[in-house]
């Protein structure tokens, strides 16, 4: 164990009290089964994307492991090949995966650069066809799609957000709604196999949710613990999620 899980596994101690085999045991037991495979989420990667929404989804679906029985398992991908993508203020990310979303449960899209016309970001991706191409055609049953900030308009390049109910950036929903999103004023949207979100810090609201919706209350409230963050701001559901 690194310095880096040893204080997370330290933090995730103090922030439960008491988190023991038995107790984790107990809690599985109560919940009654569940999937018996570790939840995979692939958070997508491209040149000019926002550091805090790709870093925010990250962090809270890696550390949601320390509270429930499920594996996470957690990985950077790239639909272009990239071994290594440069974020929006300059940030270098190597170790990027091949883009496998038969090998994922969640997709997560950030945002990052939909205003910039000139720079790298969401409008070139777009403007590339390349990462809308992958998405739309990475659709299946199992697999959830969720996007925060500007990520959202990925979705809609792709088709995926039209006469569904999304959210995005505030600058940007004048466009969604225009590309035929159903948009609704909340922090997170979730229409069962498509969960969008606001702005650039609503990635945590993102995980969390979506934490509590696969991995179960326990585990996100004692993850809030740990990160010392309440999510904030409304979830709008829609009866896919029943």
């Amino acid at each position: 164990m690194n310095r880096r899980q040893l204080l997370r596994a330290t933090t995730a101690l103090g922030a439960t009290g008491a988190i023991t085999a038995t107790t984790t045991a107990a809690r599985a037991s109560a919940d009654g089964p569940g999937p018996t495979g570790p939840l995979r989420v692939h958070v997508v990667m491209f040149d000019g994307v926002e550091e805090l929404d790709f870093a925010a989804p990250y962090e809270v679906f890696s550390a949601a492991g320390f509270f429930t029985p499920r594996p996470v398992e957690v990985r950077y991908v790239s639909a272009t090949g990239a071994r290594s993508v440069t974020g929006a203020y300059g940030t270098v990310v190597r170790g990027i995966r091949p883009w496998a979303p038969d090998e994922a449960d969640v997709l997560v899209v950030p945002g990052g650069g939909y205003a910039r016309r000139d720079s790298p970001g969401v409008r070139a991706e777009i403007d590339r066809g390349t990462l809308p191409r992958a998405l739309a055609a990475a659709v299946r049953p199992g697999l959830t799609l969720s996007a925060l900030c500007t990520g959202v308009m990925l979705l809609a390049a792709a088709g995926l957000t039209r006469g569904r109910p999304c959210t995005t950036h505030h600058k940007a929903r004048p466009d969604l709604r225009q590309q035929g999103g159903l948009v609704k004023n909340a922090r997170v949207v979730d229409d069962g196999d498509l969960v969008t979100a606001g702005g650039i810090t609503s990635g945590l609201e993102l995980a969390l949710w979506l934490v509590r919706r696969d991995l179960g209350p326990d585990a996100a409230i004692n993850l809030e613990a740990m990160l010392e963050y309440e999510a904030r701001g409304t979830v709008w559901t829609s009866s896919r999620t029943g």
